[in-house]
């Protein structure tokens, strides 16, 4: 039994004592914590049902799975957070995701995978690909921010009709991507699920597809229960995170995503380990865009129509964090090589960031 299946058993324990924590209204932060530990397996049992689900409807289905479901965790958490009203959280967490994504998570694979191999390669085409996608996703970021700062009077139902359209188009363009890469060009991401169905089958050792039926099951209870972990982390997140002294900004920008994305951090850094960078960087970059081109115009949109004014328009701050993890990727990931010292130079980056959102008075 891998590392892996151990934690997503062990903290399942963690949703009963999260329940009790909540019905019992015992102090916030002990609430916050022990949701936060809970949503961690179910995240990974979700991600794993998802990889599972793909491999057995085969490459064209599952790729889609993958790319729909990549960051199910993370959606349902903001969608939470946005029906309580908690629109700073949910701004910062998708800038978050973006960054943790970029720089933790590649940051980790790159240093862990370097220590255990001198040098490990890629394919640069789907980093270059993808890297031109996320400069998409930064001029979406980027324009609602600039209108406010270069306009002496901004009305608010123009910053709304500005994200409503930014998001329109963003879906649109993922919606191409996932064309490109399951149809028009999948031999570039052959690396995606063929590489995923290798994984699991040498984890396993059985050369038979997995049972549809049962992980399709898998897939719902991991989704619904993710949802109601949700409610209870999103209801004590402001009460615990106050009494902390955090400030909504870096709950959302560095908190959120380590809770959310766990099931992603697992796989990244464990394919690294195996010298698969090419599904490394694929996971991570992947995550990146579905986040960047998907959920934040998703939450826009059901913002909209639920009556909470979410939109795009993020402080400078947050932009220009989100240009520098998206540079600093772009820039190691073009030459198709990896190392340790790439590693540590992300994770720098990130911890450099994360403190600068600590002190963010904001």
């Amino acid at each position: 039994m891998s590392i892996k299946t151990i934690v997503s058993f062990g903290l399942l324990v963690f949703i009963p004592i999260s329940i009790a924590a909540e019905r019992l209204e015992w102090n916030a932060l002990v609430v916050f914590i022990t949701s936060a530990i809970a949503i961690v397996p179910l995240a990974i049992w979700l991600s794993t049902a998802t990889e599972e689900v793909a491999i057995a409807t085969g490459p064209s289905i599952g790729g889609l799975l993958n790319a729909v479901f990549g960051n199910a965790t993370e959606l349902i958490i903001a969608l939470s957070a946005l029906r309580a009203g908690l629109i700073d959280i949910v701004k910062a967490s998708i800038t978050g995701t973006i960054i943790s994504n970029l720089l933790l998570v590649m940051g980790l694979s790159m240093l862990l995978g370097g220590l255990r191999y001198k040098e490990q390669e890629f394919q640069p085409i789907v980093a270059r690909v993808n890297g031109s996608t996320m400069t998409l996703a930064v001029t979406a970021i980027v324009l609602p921010a600039m209108v406010i700062s270069t306009s002496n009077v901004v009305d608010p139902d123009a910053i709304s009709r500005l994200s409503v359209t930014v998001a329109i188009v963003l879906i649109v363009v993922y919606a191409l991507t996932v064309l490109f890469s399951l149809k028009t060009h999948s031999y570039l991401y052959d690396v995606g699920v063929v590489e995923l169905e290798a994984e699991t089958t040498s984890d396993t050792h059985a050369a038979a597809k997995p049972n549809l039926l049962l992980w399709v099951g898998v897939l719902l209870i991991a989704t619904i229960a993710v949802a109601f972990e949700s409610e209870i982390f999103v209801g004590a997140v402001e009460a615990a995170t106050q009494g902390l002294g955090l400030t909504p900004l870096f709950t959302g920008v560095i908190l959120l995503p380590l809770v959310g994305g766990a099931a992603e951090y697992v796989t990244a850094v464990r394919v690294a380990i195996k010298n698969n960078m090419d599904l490394s960087v694929s996971v991570a970059m992947g995550s990146s865009l579905l986040v960047a081109l998907l959920v934040a115009p998703i939450l826009v949109l059901v913002g909209q129509a639920i009556g909470q004014p979410m939109d795009l328009s993020f402080n400078l701050f947050e932009v220009v964090a989100v240009i520098v993890a998206v540079a600093i990727a772009n820039l190691i990931s073009l030459d198709g090589r990896s190392n340790w010292l790439e590693g540590v130079l992300l994770l720098a980056t990130y911890i450099v960031l994360g403190a600068a959102f600590y002190f963010h008075p904001a």
